[in-house]
């Protein structure tokens, strides 16, 4: 039997790397492979053992993660305990590099190989981290289409393995959907940090754009790791909030005219919905003042830097306050052919990520390096 240890660092690494898990379930032999690590509800549905769990690690941010430094290495030496007790026979790691950079530290220093899905995004800043790669990792698994090039250029071994959000989110089975007229989406993340710097900006947004379309509902798509009640706490606005616990989320998504959202995951997911979406992103000033300096993109939502072009409105820092994102709401509602034109692009976008099937190829040519490893010596029960 081999042993996968697997590392999701945040609530979106571990719904795609609970699809992949489910994929390489069904593809290895019947008992022939446990997997332990970090992760939350949909690795363990998957059936990985958690011996940390994914919410305990969710901050975002120069300076958010920096705060969150303490916590990062008690459970850095708890991966490491865990790791030199089990002598996993492979490590793969899911995105949040800030923190799986220092797991992948661990496991090379015990002479475990390490795989990466979805890899960091190195192109758009501190690109130095790619020889940080080529020294730790055996090979990527990119879903990422532009990015692959990069990581051939500097001499790693990459996969193109598509993006698991196109069978997620699944166009064909939801297309039949309808918007809703004056339904408005909001999706203001799954970090603490997110929810309480975005949910108030979007609830003035409401408060001023009800004034001018007094027949606008606002929906609230909630992340699995937090209550109702504390999203609603963030609320400030006379309007009555509907809350989806975010099950059928694509085709609740599709109901929506249009979306304000956190930017991150999320703002792909809703473009494969075909969705137009405003991306707003907060941060502390620092981390922003950092950001500006050493981003080397022109755009920080997906979408956009997939179809490499300005497709869905993107609002940072005083931005993304309640005043600029009201107005472009309005001119949206106001003008619906503009609507309709972000409508056309996301077709384009569909194209552009690939066939279905992306969760089945990143596990088959997991497996593939699985097989092709010798057992670990030990592997403690």
């Amino acid at each position: 039997m081999k042993t996968l240890w697997i590392n999701a660092g945040e609530i979106s690494g571990d719904l795609q790397g609970g699809a992949l898990l489910a994929a390489l379930r069904d593809m290895a032999p019947h008992n022939s492979l446990r997997v332990v690590g970090m992760g939350g509800d949909n690795l363990a549905r998957a059936g990985q053992e958690n011996l940390l769990r994914v919410e305990e690690l969710s901050v975002m941010g120069i300076v958010e993660v920096l705060a969150a430094i303490p916590r990062a290495i008690r459970m850095l030496r708890r991966i490491r305990r865990d790791m030199e007790r089990i002598r996993p026979d492979a490590v793969l790691l899911i995105d949040a590099p800030e923190f799986n950079f220092r797991v992948a530290k661990i496991a090379h220093r015990l002479g475990i190989p390490v795989y990466y899905f979805i890899p960091p995004k190195v192109w758009a800043w501190r690109t130095g981290r790619v020889k940080f790669l080529k020294k730790h990792i055996r090979r990527i698994f990119s879903i990422l289409p532009f990015e692959v090039d990069f990581y051939h250029a500097n001499g790693m071994d990459v996969t193109y393995v598509g993006n698991p959000l196109v069978d997620m989110v699944n166009y064909e089975g939801i297309r039949d959907v309808s918007p809703v007229a004056h339904r408005i989406g909001l999706m203001p993340g799954s970090r603490r940090k997110e929810v309480e710097s975005l949910l108030p900006a979007f609830a003035g947004a409401a408060q001023k754009l009800v004034r001018q379309f007094p027949d606008l509902e606002f929906h609230c798509i909630r992340s699995s790791n937090f209550t109702e009640e504390y999203m609603r706490s963030f609320w400030h606005c006379s309007l009555p909030l509907v809350m989806h616990d975010g099950s059928d989320r694509y085709r609740l998504m599709r109901t929506f005219q249009c979306i304000m959202a956190a930017s991150g995951t999320a703002t792909l997911e809703t473009g494969l919905a075909g969705v137009p979406t405003l991306v707003a992103y907060k941060v502390s000033p620092l981390s922003y003042w950092i950001g500006l300096h050493v981003l080397k993109v022109k755009w920080i939502s997906l979408t956009n830097l997939i179809m490499n072009r300005s497709v869905f409105p993107e609002h940072i820092e005083k931005d993304a306050d309640p005043e600029p994102l009201a107005a472009r709401m309005e001119e949206w509602l106001r003008h619906p052919e503009k609507l309709n034109a972000v409508v056309h692009d996301l077709e384009e976008l569909r194209k552009r990520c690939g066939d279905s099937g992306s969760a089945q190829r990143a596990a088959g040519a997991l497996l593939a390096e699985l097989n092709a490893l010798p057992s670990a010596a030990t592997n403690a029960v």
